[in-house]
């Protein structure tokens, strides 16, 4: 009885494993993986650019308050030309400094350095931080600010 069964058994398995699949099964198989792809991916995609530009708009808050730190230990902002780094490093006539106030200066999410003047053409009593957002283009729609913010 035991042979019989595993003649049963080589049988059966090999019909199926000799049989393998159409070149339609294949076809329906990449099709239904493709369409599945068609709704995910871009989903995907939009809540990784979302996710960009929200972490854009902390970091920005995350300078503002860094420089309101400068500024209260050393009674000004850093200038233009000190730019945000003035955060990392102490600026030679900035007295009173008792930073880093912050580790590093990060680029943003799409790889463009963070923009910094002082004073600020949209906030002339302080200053502007800025980013130009994922266009890389200064002065478009999707610039993000810490004056439209």
């Amino acid at each position: 009885m035991r042979n019989y069964m595993s003649r049963m058994d080589r049988r059966f398995l090999g019909g199926i494993a000799a049989r393998g699949f159409t070149l339609i099964e294949l076809l329906l198989v990449l099709t239904i993986l493709a369409l599945l792809a068609g709704h995910v991916v871009p989903k995907f995609l939009k809540q990784s650019a979302d996710a960009k530009i929200k972490d854009t708009i902390v970091q920005v808050g995350l300078f503002k308050d860094a420089l309101g730190l400068f500024h209260a230990n050393c009674d000004r902002y850093p200038t233009t030309e000190e730019g945000l780094n003035a955060l990392v490093q102490q600026p030679a006539d900035a007295t009173g400094w008792k930073g880093p106030y912050l580790d590093r200066v990060p680029a943003d999410p799409w790889g463009s350095p963070y923009q910094y003047s002082c004073p600020g053409t949209h906030n002339t009593d302080e200053f502007d931080v800025w980013s130009y957002g994922p266009d890389k283009q200064p002065g478009t729609a999707d610039d993000i600010t810490n004056w439209s913010n």
